[in-house]
Formats: C-alpha cells, structure tokens, sequence
C-alpha cells in the first residue's frame, strides 16, 4: 500500500478552529513544521516548535503577504518524486522534502456575500494556498494534502490510527478531495467575474451533497447537491425525497408570486397547482383552496404566503398531506403538526430564487433566465372594444400567476381570487380549456362569471369561442398568433374582454 511515514509539514491556512490538536498530534510525531504569518504565530503560541517559510526560502513574505510560498525551495520539496533524479537535485538545492501540505484558503465567496467591496473581494481570492493545493495533489504518490478546514478532523484520525503514517488510498482521498476543493474555488472566482457577462459558459459547483432515499423512481438513485437552508428550515418530519424537492419548488415558485399579497393558500401535485385561492384570513384561503380540487390535494404540497396560526393547522390537519411550507407557525400550530412525525414543516426564510435554471438535456445541459416576469395590468393591452372591469382585472391578474406555473398547454380559470378550474399538460390549447371547465364543474364550481388565463396565444378562435358558452367573462393572453384577429372579433362580436400581455409563458 505504499506507507509512508510523514516527517516534514507546511501548515498555512486562513482558519485556525480546528487546527491546534492537529498540529499537537504532528509534534508528538516528530513531524519538522513549516508555516508562514499568521499560521505560524498560532502554532508558535502553543509552544511547538515551527520554522519560518522565510528562512527556507530565504526571503521574506512581500507585497502585503501576497508572496509568502511562492518559491522553488516551497514547491521543489512538494512536487520533487521520491526518485533518485529528484531527489538528487534537492539535495544540490538544498531543498528539503515537504510530505503533508496543510491550507484552508481565503473565504472568496464568504467575501462575495458580505461585501460590495470589489477591493476587499479581490484580496480574497487565494494565490498561494491553492498552488499548493494543486502541487500537492498532483504529487499525492508522496505527498498528503489537506485541502480545507474540513478535512482536519480527517488527518487527525489518520495519524492517530497509523501512527504518523499514510498509504496510497489515503493520499488519493486526500487528492480527489484537493481538486474538488480547488475547481469549486476556481469556478466561484469565474462566477463572480462572469455575473455582469453575457457569456454562455456553463459553470456549477455545488460542495453541499445529500444522498436521497431514490430519485423520481424507486429504481432510481439521487442526490440533492445545494444549500436548502438558505430557503427553508425544516422544522420537522420525514426527510426530503427527490418528488418533495421537485414539487417544493414548483410551490415556492408560485408562492412567490403572490408573497406580498393577502393571505394566499396553495396546493401543489406534481409540479402543478391544484388549488390557489387568496382571501382575508388564512383559514378562509386554505379552505377555498382545498374546494377548488380535494381529491387531488391528498398528498400534495401545501404553502401559504402567511403565517399558520392554531385554527388553520387543525383545518390542514384533517387531511393527509406530503409538506406544509410557510413564512412562520405560531407555538401551537408547530406543536400539533408535528405530532405527525412523517408530515413534513418547512419555514420560509427567503423567496428569492435563483436567476439562472438549468437542466440536462440529451448530452448536454440548456440554461435559461429564471421566468421572473409577471405583467402588471399597466401593461396589458386591452384588444377589444369591451375593457375589463375592476373585479375581472384583479382576477386575470390572479389566473395570470398561477398559468404561468402550470405545465403547458395550460388555460387557468379564476374566479374572487380562486383557481376553480385548470387544464395543463395538453397537447392542444382547446384540450386544455376543455379540462379546466370540466375539472371546475366536477367539483361544483360554475365557469359562468370566471375569467381566463392561457400562457401562450390561441392558434384560433375554437378556444375563445368555448369559453365564452362556457360563460367566461374576462380573458387574458399572451397574443402574437397570426389568427390573432378571429379571436378579438368574436370577443368584440360578444363584448367579452380581452387583454394582451405580450409575454409567453411557456413550462416544460
């Protein structure tokens, strides 16, 4: 296996929590240790031993600590092979071999996120620290190196279970764990730099990974690689599976649509809204929203804009849901849903998405703008002769959010602030109309008096005309169909309202 014992160390890192034991482990192996500045003033206040990178090299840390490693006496001693040749020419240089390289590099991207300061931001991107990441990685048949604070708890376990000692596998981890560290700084400085660009490079690198129960299928295996908790925290229940996650989504997607309105309740199944409905009190949307389709709601997933208060958890807690998502739960709320230990509570803590999607497709990977663009009624243009009144305004306005979350082809029907009825996943505009009348009358809901949303225009006047007998009386739409025409004169024949908003809002 290749075991080789380490007797020399460069530590130079930017966090020292974790460091000390490490360190006190390295000396009472007799390990000689290396470090620069900072690193070296810790280890020297414990009492240990430790040389100055200076006096090897021969020079002292200049440009304000940006050149500190950076010298062939460093990096020969890291990247020099066990071999005769090399180790022949360190000897002529009186170069002395490195075997353990320990680095925690500048927080680049802690920086990002807490400053505008392009200065400060630029100080933190790590020259040094992440030359010997890669020196030392490359030369893992000899050299161990510990990437990143996480990996300190890693070597201290290794030196007390081999005595001091490493084999190849143990250096390879170590490696593959170097490079993962390092691609994920590098692509973090590009993003940074990229964020005002129009480039097309696709960079991600996400270090946060959790293995799923499976994926879609139980066939399948998952991870979700993210940062969940800057979104939600989850206050309880089963852990999250792969169809949670890819419905939760589709939820907060919607939701935030609607977060600075009056209490507004959604139910969400497979991606699609099942239910929404905004009303005055919690309750009362809750429950509108729940009518609109409670067969399908079983199951499914549940997120308000407002907080859940006790009246409204025992409401949501008569049926069998997946997740129940919003912004705060009063104690007594908390504390009757999470006696179903399996019903998972998420708390919002921030609606703000990410801007850029993306999604593998045949052997490769599109990405898009997020679709954050809802349009005011100051924008619309209203086709017809016959305006739209204020009542049916705020309803195309309600039908407009929530058909831009459905699955296309896709026609809402709302009416006071509910979904009553909606078609989606139709390979035909009027297939979808079809089922969304259909689905609001199955459960009691007359179309008479509602108004129409679609996400994308209609090819021809088959779907106007059917909602108008169907008693439609608003309806709004993208337009930009060259039959555009055929609808607005039945509309105008009829005096049915209809505005355009000139924004597509396709969902695959």
């Amino acid at each position: 296996m290749l075991t080789k014992k380490i007797q020399s160390a460069l530590i130079s890192v930017y966090s020292k929590d974790g460091l000390e034991p490490l360190v006190r482990a390295l000396h009472e192996h007799h390990v000689t240790i290396y470090s620069t500045g900072g690193t070296q003033t810790f280890i020297e206040a414990l009492q240990i031993p430790v040389l100055a990178v200076e006096a090897l090299t021969g020079y002292p840390s200049i440009l304000d600590g940006r050149v500190k490693t950076l010298h062939p006496k460093v990096f020969g001693g890291i990247l020099a092979r066990r071999e005769a040749d090399h180790l022949q020419q360190l000897a002529a240089y009186d170069i002395p071999e490195i075997d353990l390289v320990i680095v925690d590099l500048y927080p680049f991207e802690q920086t990002v996120a807490s400053t505008d300061d392009e200065r400060a931001i630029i100080e933190k991107i790590d020259i040094g620290g992440i030359s010997l990441i890669r020196a030392a990685a490359k030369n893992f048949q000899d050299v161990v190196i510990v990437p990143s604070q996480n990996e300190y708890a890693l070597l201290l376990d290794l030196l007390q279970s081999k005595a001091g000692a490493t084999d190849l596998s143990d250096r390879q981890e170590f490696a593959r764990r170097a490079f993962s560290v390092s691609s994920h700084y590098d692509t973090a400085i590009f993003t940074y730099f990229n964020r005002h660009s129009e480039s097309p490079v696709f960079k991600q690198s996400i270090l946060q990974h959790e293995p799923l129960r499976y994926g879609e299928n139980p066939h399948q295996n998952a991870v979700f690689s993210g940062q969940l908790e800057e979104l939600l925290v989850q206050l309880g229940g089963k852990a999250l599976s792969y169809n949670n996650l890819v419905d939760i989504d589709a939820a907060m997607a919607l939701m935030a649509e609607f977060q600075s309105d009056a209490p507004t309740f959604a139910i969400i199944k497979h991606t699609n809204a099942c239910g929404v409905a905004t009303r005055a009190h919690v309750l009362d949307a809750w429950k509108t929203a729940l009518s609109a389709d409670p067969v399908s709601a079983f199951g499914g997933i549940l997120i308000s804009n407002h907080a859940i208060d006790l009246e409204t958890a025992r409401a949501i807690d008569e049926i069998f849901y997946e997740a129940l998502i919003a912004p705060a739960f009063s104690a007594e709320a908390t504390d009757l849903l999470l006696k179903k230990k399996n019903r998972i509570l998420l708390q919002v803590k921030s609606w703000n998405l990410p801007p850029r999607t993306f999604r593998t497709i045949l052997n490769g990977v599109i990405q898009q703008d997020a679709d954050q663009t809802i349009e005011a009624p100051t924008a619309w243009t209203i086709a017809t002769k016959t305006a739209p009144n204020a009542s049916q305004t705020d309803d195309l306005l309600f039908a407009l959010k929530c058909v831009k979350h459905l699955k296309s082809n896709a026609i809402a029907l709302a009416k006071d602030k509910c979904l009553i009825g909606m078609g989606c996943g139709q390979t035909s505009r009027i297939d979808a109309l079809q089922q969304a009348i259909a689905k609001a009358r199955h459960y009691g809901f007359e179309p008479n008096g509602a108004v129409l949303a679609s996400d994308a225009f209609f090819p021809f006047s088959d779907s106007v005309e059917a909602a108008y007998h169907a008693g439609i009386t608003a309806i709004i739409q993208p337009g930009g169909s060259v039959r555009d025409i055929d609808s607005i004169a039945f509309c105008d024949e009829h005096q049915l309202p209809m505005a355009l908003t000139g924004v597509r809002h396709f969902r695959h």
